[in-house]
């Protein structure tokens, strides 16, 4: 088909045409270039111009015949260039179809950037960028194929908390103003008081009684419902706060345990405080003491004697409150410490009770928690003593109020100024201005408890450092890589590590080994990121531990730790890291990675028996095992053994080194950490840590034969018979340099 003979509209060139026409109208041989953009689903292709238009390949098939033809015949063929539409020729403007303008504007919206695609082709159909991203491939993407990942903000929790504060305030706010409501209503009693002593007595009508009755108990009812729907609202409120700050929380304390004693942990129990304060009646007199001067108020309008003795009253309330406070403060902190030691003391009783039972002290264990108990109730009965005497005190200013409010208020009505109505409201009015009062007195423990709680929780997130969002990197090979490590405690001047540097390559085994307090365990840990070095780098695949996604990161590592412990659930659960989503595939291809498939097999429910929090019923080697198969789940790259085999017997032994056989064989880089021969002669490497630093590192052949010679400047393993292993030599200072052989 020829161009211009059939199609006056340049729009209308087809795109097996090889003209196109320049902007004075005329053919030049040039080929035509357009692109096809796709959806994620791979249907539905979209023409992208030279002029960058995007146009329907298919018209929606509820369109009309007219609206369909346009919109095929503006597919069939790509506009014109952008010079010719830049300087267009006066005869080769048509007519817009506007229903075909109103197709393509609303396929402009539907279609927009968001939603297109991920193969772009260009001329001839052919691929302009490769097809999805392959994992490893070097493109991103994390090996999750061509799907982009949106990158989000950082995990504020300063955020978080400013967010909880907003909810508790504009919750707060709209408790306010039932508590407004309700204490107004409350006025509904006394004024129904008054009426029936001066006016329905008096007139002995009784279409008065029935309406006030009525009126009055209209309000007493609207009263009671605000009052629940503002109770409502604070335990509503509470748990938003919970939910609301609770991952925060527990997020920011185990990110602060990196670098803390594990204690920030608790901050989880100051949130629980908070939310059983929101819903205490302590509260509920805070809020209704601004109010308090309302029924002053209505008292001074009934008369200004009994106004002001109720003011004398309030400032006296106010004075045993503050004295009650300062008298308290110091009793209640010590309580709260000491109480926090005791409980720390009954954790720990908890943990170890196995040991407490065996070697019979359980006398020492109670004595010591019985030592912390007794200084925290010591501290809390002198707090709440003086905290008593004040609550009592103000009980009987307050009661003293209402006798001095009957009598001068019965002296005013034998005076005739005022009615007995009169007095009785008044009674019952400063009776109520004055409750609030006091009972903010008596919750002001709870206050000081509360407001403590939240200081702790604020200084938590507040502290917390912002949770950036990490690049989503190819899937690691396993290549580590120690650059000069150096790793002081907090708080203290000991050198635990000191320029430790290695390198490690893909599917490489190394044992490390050393004296008790080499820092064999505590290099462990920082392979695996739950410590951070004082200074130095730990990579993965040439990146920072700190510079991976963390959840990446966990996906690809696996750790079994010194002190093994397992999780409430069934070994299935266990071994898949307690994920949702773990398959039965992965559990069992860990287990036969971890070769515990067997030993699991043998168990009467397999892999659904029930572990409790202490490991039970499974023996401490088949505790570790498991761990181990944990340790091997999801195939990670690398895995980090600190003393595997300390309770496995020969058996077991033999299955840790054909687990760490099939480690090397699935390219799986292995750090153990042992002292027992039987490993060494598993491993490709050995390095030898003495006093926090590297004396010898390289192939275990090599390695062996150093030690045996006792030319390793290093100090001894101990266990080992004279002439078998590390354990015949000499300690020696080690040299400050590394020695490679």
């Amino acid at each position: 088909m020829s161009c211009r003979p059939c199609w006056p509209d340049p729009r209308h060139i087809t795109p097996t045409c090889c003209h196109r026409r320049d902007p004075l109208n005329k053919m030049i041989d040039r080929p035509m270039e357009f692109r096809t953009v796709r959806d994620r689903a791979g249907t539905a292709p979209l023409r992208l111009t030279a002029d960058q238009r995007i146009w329907p390949s298919d018209a929606p098939q509820a369109a009309t015949a007219s609206t369909a033809a346009a919109a095929r015949a503006s597919t069939d063929a790509p506009p014109a260039d952008i010079s010719a539409k830049a300087n267009p020729a006066p005869d080769l403007q048509p007519e817009p179809d506007p229903k075909a303008e109103a197709l393509r504007m609303k396929t402009l919206r539907d279609t927009s950037a968001a939603s297109l695609g991920v193969t772009i082709e260009g001329k001839t159909g052919g691929p302009v960028m490769p097809g999805p991203a392959k994992p490893g491939s070097g493109q991103g993407g994390g090996g999750h194929g061509a799907a982009f990942h949106k990158r989000m903000g950082p995990e504020d929790f300063n955020l978080s908390l400013r967010q909880g504060i907003r909810t508790v305030w504009r919750n707060l706010s709209m408790v306010m103003v039932m508590t407004c409501a309700t204490n107004v209503l409350i006025l509904a009693i006394p004024i129904y008081l008054f009426q029936i002593s001066d006016r329905v007595l008096t007139s002995r009508s009784t279409d008065t009684l029935i309406m006030l009755t009525v009126v009055i108990a209209s309000a007493v009812i609207l009263q009671a419902m605000f009052d629940a729907v503002r109770r409502f609202m604070l335990m509503r409120t509470a748990v938003e706060v919970a939910a609301r700050l609770g991952a925060p929380v527990l997020s920011a304390a185990a990110a602060a345990s990196l670098h803390g004693s594990g204690r920030e942990y608790q901050t989880l129990g100051d949130l629980q405080q908070l939310r059983s304060f929101l819903v205490s009646g302590t509260l509920i007199s805070f809020l209704d003491v601004p109010f308090a001067p309302l029924f002053i108020f209505v008292i001074f309008m009934i008369h200004p004697h009994l106004g002001m003795i109720v003011v004398v009253t309030a400032l006296l309330l106010l004075v045993v409150a503050l004295v009650n406070q300062r008298i308290t403060a110091k009793p209640f902190a010590e309580a709260n410490l000491a109480q926090a030691k005791a409980n720390m003391h009954l954790d720990s009783m908890s943990r170890n009770s196995q040991i407490i039972n065996a070697m019979a002290m359980i006398p020492e264990a109670v004595t010591i928690w019985g030592r912390d108990t007794a200084a925290s109730l010591i501290a809390q009965v002198r707090a709440q003593d003086r905290n008593i005497i004040s609550a009592s005190v103000s009980r009987a200013v307050r009661m003293l109020t209402q006798v001095g409010m009957l009598g001068w208020g019965a002296w005013l009505a034998i005076d005739g100024q005022i009615t007995g109505g009169m007095v009785i409201a008044a009674s019952i009015v400063a009776g109520r201005a004055l409750a609030p009062i006091e009972g903010a007195i008596e919750g002001w423990n709870a206050f000081i408890l509360s407001r403590a709680a939240y200081g702790r929780v604020a200084t938590l997130l507040r502290n917390s450092r912002l949770q950036f969002e990490r690049l989503w990197l190819p899937r690691p090979e396993g290549r580590l890589n120690v650059e000069r490590l150096l790793y002081v405690p907090g708080g203290t001047k000991q050198v635990i590590l000191n320029g430790i540097s290695f390198a490690l390559d893909p599917g490489d085994t190394l044992a490390v080994i050393g004296n008790s307090g080499a820092g064999k365990t505590t290099l462990g840990k920082m392979l695996v990121g739950s410590i951070l070095p004082t200074s130095g780098n730990v990579r993965l695949d040439l990146m920072d531990l700190r510079n991976w996604d963390p959840r990446q990161l966990g996906e690809n590592i696996g750790y079994l730790p010194q002190d093994v412990q397992l999780f409430p659930g069934t070994i299935k659960d266990n071994i898949g890291r307690m994920r949702a989503d773990a398959t039965d595939e992965q559990i069992h291809h860990a287990a036969v990675l971890a070769d515990v498939h067997e030993m699991i097999a043998s168990l009467p429910q397999g892999y659904e028996t029930m572990v409790a929090a202490d490991g039970s019923p499974l023996s401490g080697g088949q505790k570790q095992r498991i761990a181990l198969a944990r340790a091997f789940f999801g195939n990670p790259r690398l895995v980090v053994l600190d003393e595997p085999n300390s309770n496995l017997d020969t058996a077991g032994d033999k299955a840790l080194a054909r687990a760490i056989d099939h480690a090397r064989k699935e390219k799986i880089t292995v750090v153990v950490i042992t002292q027992k021969p039987s490993l060494l002669n598993v491993v490709d490497k050995i390095m030898l840590l003495a006093n926090g630093g590297v004396a010898l590192f390289g192939q275990r052949d090599k390695v062996m034969a150093q030690l045996n010679r006792g030319a390793a400047p290093a100090a001894q393993v101990a266990g080992h018979a004279p002439g078998t292993g590390p354990a015949s030599l000499a300690p020696q200072p080690p040299s400050g340099t590394p020695r490679h052989v």
